[in-house]
């Protein structure tokens, strides 16, 4: 286990914050239920920011003819659906939320080349918004297998996810199960897959990030 490096500004303030509240407390000679509150508020935020940008080692066993999982959270759609930023046919669409508690982890599903990659500003809906998926802020990724299949990937921020980070750009080469992103305080991820697919999941199972197998090509 170790500390993503997205959060070390957020740990910092943190520190900052416990540092100066409780130096103010014994300066001004606060009553003890005065710092007992502010200790008690410092130890829960800095389990917060430890718990929230924890990352864990994992070993990911690469395999190009599965779909391995994105992102830690629950599945809250399967569908077939239209996609119409890059594809503009018929996919199925495997959502995965990502509540506060989840590793904020985004990885690669497959392995190839990035074909595609967009940034889009947008609003702050709600994750499951149905509208979330072309309204919100995020990111759209596709990438290209040695098989020539295309998975696109996308980023979604939610009401309270108001930073999408990404670490991919058109032309990449990328591993399946390696980091391509990270998104602050939960969300979502929706992969789209080619008709025909076989989807490993049913829709409010918990899945993993790197390890649980979403489909099979």
């Amino acid at each position: 286990m170790k500390f993503h490096k997205e959060g070390y500004t957020s740990l910092a303030i943190v520190v900052l914050f416990a540092f100066v509240s409780n130096a103010l407390a014994d300066y001004y000679d606060a009553s003890p239920y005065v710092k007992w509150f502010l200790y008690l508020l410092s130890a829960f935020l800095l389990i917060v920011i430890l718990q929230f940008f924890r990352s864990p080692n994992k070993k990911i066993s690469i395999n190009d003819g599965i779909v391995l999982c994105p992102a830690d959270g629950k599945v809250v759609v399967i569908e077939e659906t239209v996609e119409s930023e890059y594809f503009q046919d018929r996919r199925i669409q495997v959502s995965i939320f990502m509540s506060p508690i989840n590793v904020h982890v985004n990885r690669n599903p497959i392995s190839g080349i990035v074909s595609y990659f967009k940034y889009h500003p947008g609003k702050f809906l709600v994750a499951w918004h149905p509208k979330s998926s072309t309204d919100n802020e995020r990111t759209t990724v596709v990438v290209k297998n040695q098989s020539n299949v295309e998975v696109l990937f996308r980023q979604i921020a939610g009401a309270m996810a108001r930073r999408i980070v990404w670490y991919v750009g058109e032309n990449d080469v990328v591993k399946q199960g390696e980091e391509f992103g990270f998104i602050k305080f939960g969300s979502r991820v929706d992969l789209f897959l080619p008709l025909g697919t076989k989807v490993n999941v049913q829709i409010g199972d918990k899945v993993v990030g790197g390890k649980t197998v979403i489909a099979t090509f």
